[in-house]
């Protein structure tokens, strides 16, 4: 009876530790790219030096790699964000004295780019990077 119980607690000590190492293993990896690439992005995470693993970890993937005559690689992101609203107006006399009402309905758009241009060495590491935000 007490190997029995020595042995669970045996067991039950090393799925615990394994359970806490697995944790801080995992809060130590490199975050996933944010959901929404912004200028604030590009300018807070992105630096020269950094890796192309690093760049992933931040932006995602790129939508476009391109490589030079000496075989340095270019990324693009282009990212697109569009926005639609719309309103509707009913005539409160209608709806009591019809029983409907009639509505109109009126809306806007708009749309944000952001194009992202990274410029890597021959050691896969950022040398410049570029950023252009439009808005219409």
């Amino acid at each position: 009876m007490k190997n029995e119980k020595s042995s669970y607690m045996g067991s039950f000590l090393k799925l615990l530790c394994l359970s806490i190492i697995t944790l801080f293993a995992t809060a130590c990896q490199t975050s996933a790219p944010v959901e929404r690439v912004t200028v604030g992005t590009v300018q807070r995470f992105i630096r020269n030096g950094m890796t192309s693993a690093e760049v992933v970890g931040v932006l995602g993937s790129p939508n476009m790699v391109t490589k030079n005559a000496e075989g340095n690689e270019t990324w693009v992101y282009d990212k697109v964000h569009s926005e639609y609203e719309t309103k509707e107006s009913a005539s409160g006399i209608c709806l009591i004295l019809f029983g409907g009402a009639r509505a109109k309905a009126s809306g806007s758009s708009s749309e944000r780019t952001l194009t992202i241009v990274v410029h890597f060495d021959k050691d896969s590491k950022v040398v410049d990077f570029s950023y252009r935000t439009t808005s219409f």
